[in-house]
């Protein structure tokens, strides 16, 4: 398209056009500003501790606050996701008495996914609009993605801190695009969580210790993927048979019951790491581990790390194990 498009409700339809074509399932559209009403919440998170030795997120405040900060001149913020949902994987893992990997991470890292189709989305709209300064992200900044998401009208935040889409419900990863350009803005959707606790009552940490509020130093995709040392004796027995991440506040949410399958094949779930036994990750070597995950999001916490949580892991299910033995032998000796 040679002619510059700069009619912006016009703009609009076209780069959310084409967003659904590159593979985008949904995109919404925010003001750039600072976001003010975050700050004091994210400060006093942060005081209290609650993100744990993930130190990174105490750098660039204002840039986390104002992406105004990472793109000067910026006007708007371009939110997408893309779904990662697969039912029959879902249904599968939730029968398994086998070590768990959050489904998110079972297919291809989602980083390269993201910013392959940004870039492309990027690229089209300097074709519709001319040069256009601006920048994608995909974890790759300071961005609060959620509260983009949320202003932008792709979902509420539930009692869990997770977007929650009718549609998508929470199962989907977020990229955004700072843009210097304007849109049609989206208005934030209404909260549908209503009385509902479930996702609260499920947490094996308390790691929601009060609805909205999660403690990252609690959670068990912490422990997981971004502890270094070692995790706490005390927190390893409410792990349970999570090797990487954790997905139980999500398996519980009504929303997620009955929603789209996702249809990227790259986020499709890898037969070679689902539900293997607890011998296949014991005996899983470095040379072994780098060949199954690469281009995974599983390698974050690197070999030493992964075979920390499998350790856990295996404990737990052993001694789950032993549990339900000394049932059947009580109930046969009944």
């Amino acid at each position: 398209m040679s002619r510059t498009c700069q009619d912006i409700g016009k703009r609009t339809r076209l780069v959310r056009q084409q967003a659904h074509r590159i593979g985008f399932d949904a995109i919404g559209f925010a003001r750039a500003r600072r976001l003010d009403e975050e700050a004091p919440r994210l400060e006093k998170w942060l005081r209290e501790n609650r993100h744990g030795e993930m130190s990174w997120m105490e750098k660039h405040l204002e840039k986390r606050l104002d992406p105004r900060k990472l793109v000067p001149g910026a006007k708007s913020v371009v939110s997408v996701l893309i779904s990662y949902h697969q039912p029959r994987v879902a249904r599968r893992q939730a029968a398994s008495k086998h070590p768990k990997i959050a489904k998110y991470a079972l297919g291809d890292d989602y980083h390269d996914l993201f910013r392959d189709k940004l870039r492309q989305l990027y690229a089209y709209t300097e074709e519709i609009t001319g040069k256009v300064e601006g920048r994608v992200f995909v974890d790759s900044a300071p961005v609060m993605d959620k509260a983009w998401a949320v202003a932008s009208g792709l979902g509420w935040l539930g009692k869990n801190t997770n977007l929650i889409n009718r549609e998508w419900g929470s199962w989907f990863l977020l990229g955004e695009m700072i843009l210097d350009i304007e849109f049609e803005y989206d208005l934030p959707v209404a909260d549908h969580c209503g009385s509902c606790t479930r996702c609260i009552d499920a947490c094996p940490t308390n790691a929601i210790y009060k609805p909205y509020k999660v403690d990252g130093s609690k959670c068990i995709s912490y422990f997981t993927i971004e502890l270094k040392k070692e995790i706490p004796e005390a927190c390893q027995e409410s792990m349970g048979d999570w090797i990487f991440g954790c997905d139980i506040c999500q398996d519980v949410c009504p929303w997620n019951r009955k929603v789209r399958p996702g249809r990227n094949e790259q986020l499709a779930c890898r037969a070679e790491i689902f539900d293997r036994t607890l011998a296949f990750w014991e005996e899983l070597d470095l040379e072994e581990y780098r060949r199954l995950f690469r281009k995974s999001a599983v390698k974050r916490p690197k070999y030493h790390g992964f075979m920390r949580n499998v350790r856990i892991a295996a404990a737990n299910i052993r001694g789950r194990g032993n549990e339900e033995n000394a049932g059947d032998q009580e109930t046969d000796s009944g």
